[in-house]
Formats: structure tokens, C-alpha cells, sequence
């Protein structure tokens, strides 16, 4: 991915796809410096990684109505603890993302007569920030069990972990709809004998999760999967999985 101009960045956070409710996005990441320079530090300044932080920002066009809008979605997170997932330049499966889980610490809305309506909130880092890709795309509807695209990540060494997001977008049906979706991996592009590594908290409504496991994973290919059940049912929902 070469240098290119932000027109399609997307942010997801809960059940809310903001794209197109957002026109700014900022996420940073930092670790402290602490200096550790002594007399055998040969006239160089030396310093250690102290303690990381993370944080996410956004703004952009108010709505509600739903959780799938901005100010339901705002609202009910506000001090609590969620996932996020930033892609830079579109949710196509294998598009970078960024996995974010933050508590919620700041919600703005309102501005100048003639304006449109504008909200900014401001999210503090709790985790590692894994850099992942989209296993699956949010324009996509899913309406019967079945698996995502293979896509290669890495291994999981023993000091780090696997870690995903699940945003239920949409749901539709009768009868109770309902997905289960699990992060599975494999050691090639087949999965002829799948390893389940993470599973989701079964949704019926819209929302969002995000979960890590712990390595070692040897395998390095990795997908979704999902089992729905219910009358009549179809969701749509963004997936992303990254190693930190």
C-alpha cells in the first residue's frame, strides 16, 4: 500500500459503522521514555520503554435513532470499555485495520447556528494496539452459516496474542436471529482441520466485542466463521484480527 489521499477511512465502533457520519479520525499510539543514562553510558543518553498508551478520536455529522448511529452509540458507551477498528483506506477483506480497545472518555455535540450538527468524542487506550486486516467486509450480508476468507497474519509467538473485533452492523429476521462467529486458524490456506482460537459472545442485536487469546499460535493463516440461526436471518458485520 503506497502513499495515498484519505477519502475512504473507516471507523467502527460498537455496532456503529461511522463512515459516513465521519470526516476525521485521529488515533496515536506512544510509549514513555524514561532515561536510564549512567556513568557507563559512554557520554550517550540512554532510555527504556516505560509504560504505553493509546488513544482514538473522531469527528464528524450527528445522527441518532439507533445504536447503529453515532449519538445512541456514543451515548450508551460513555465510560465504558469497548473495541474499535480503524482502516485507513477501506474494509475490503485483507485491508489494514487497526484494533483499538478503549474506554470511551469524552462526547461532544453541538456547535454554531447554520452548522451542521457536529460530535467529536475522544477514546483512552486499555490494550495492546495490534495492526490487523479485515477478515470480513461490513457490505456484505450473511444469511446462513458459513466462513470467511483465508488471510495470512503471522504466527503468535508465546509473548504476544491474537486478538479480534466483531461489530454487528445490522440484523434482520424473525424468530430469534443469531450469529456466532469465531476466529479460527490453520497452518495453510485449505483449513482442512481448523483450529478454533476465539469465539464471540452469540449476538442478537446490534453491537460490538473485541477479544484477544494468548499465543504461542504456530499457524499463521487465519479466517471467520459463523453460525446463524433464526428465521429469515441476515447480518451485516465488519471482523478484523491482528498479532501485538
Amino acid at each position: 500500500m503506497g502513499v495515498f489521499v484519505q477519502e475512504n477511512v473507516r471507523l467502527f465502533a460498537g455496532g456503529a459503522d461511522l463512515t459516513s457520519r465521519s470526516n476525521k479520525v485521529e488515533f496515536a499510539a506512544e510509549v514513555e521514555s524514561k532515561e536510564s543514562t549512567n556513568y557507563g553510558s559512554q557520554g550517550w543518553k540512554e532510555f527504556l520503554g516505560g509504560l504505553a498508551n493509546s488513544a482514538l478520536g473522531g469527528e464528524g455529522q450527528w445522527e441518532a435513532g439507533d445504536l447503529g448511529k453515532i449519538d445512541d452509540q456514543a451515548w450508551a458507551a460513555m465510560g465504558a470499555i469497548g473495541g474499535f477498528t480503524v482502516c485507513p483506506d477501506g474494509a475490503a477483506v485483507g485491508s489494514p485495520a487497526w484494533l483499538i480497545k478503549a474506554m470511551q472518555a469524552t462526547y461532544k455535540l453541538g456547535g454554531t447556528v447554520g452548522d451542521v450538527a457536529p460530535w467529536a468524542t475522544a477514546a483512552s487506550g486499555t490494550w495492546p494496539v495490534p495492526r490487523g486486516v479485515v477478515l470480513n467486509p461490513p457490505g456484505t450480508a450473511r444469511i446462513s452459516t458459513g466462513s470467511g476468507t483465508a488471510t495470512q497474519i503471522s504466527a503468535v509467538t508465546a509473548a504476544q496474542n491474537l486478538y479480534a473485533t466483531l461489530h454487528v452492523l445490522s440484523v434482520a429476521g424473525t424468530s430469534s436471529p443469531t450469529i456466532t462467529v469465531k476466529i479460527q486458524s490453520s497452518v495453510d490456506n485449505t483449513f482442512a482441520s481448523p483450529t478454533d482460537i476465539i469465539t464471540f459472545v452469540a449476538a442478537t442485536a446490534i453491537g460490538g466485542q473485541m477479544l484477544r487469546a494468548a499465543g504461542p499460535i504456530t499457524d499463521t493463516w487465519f479466517r471467520a466463521t459463523w453460525t446463524i440461526s433464526g428465521s429469515t436471518p441476515s447480518f451485516l458485520a465488519t471482523i478484523a484480527a491482528g498479532v501485538k
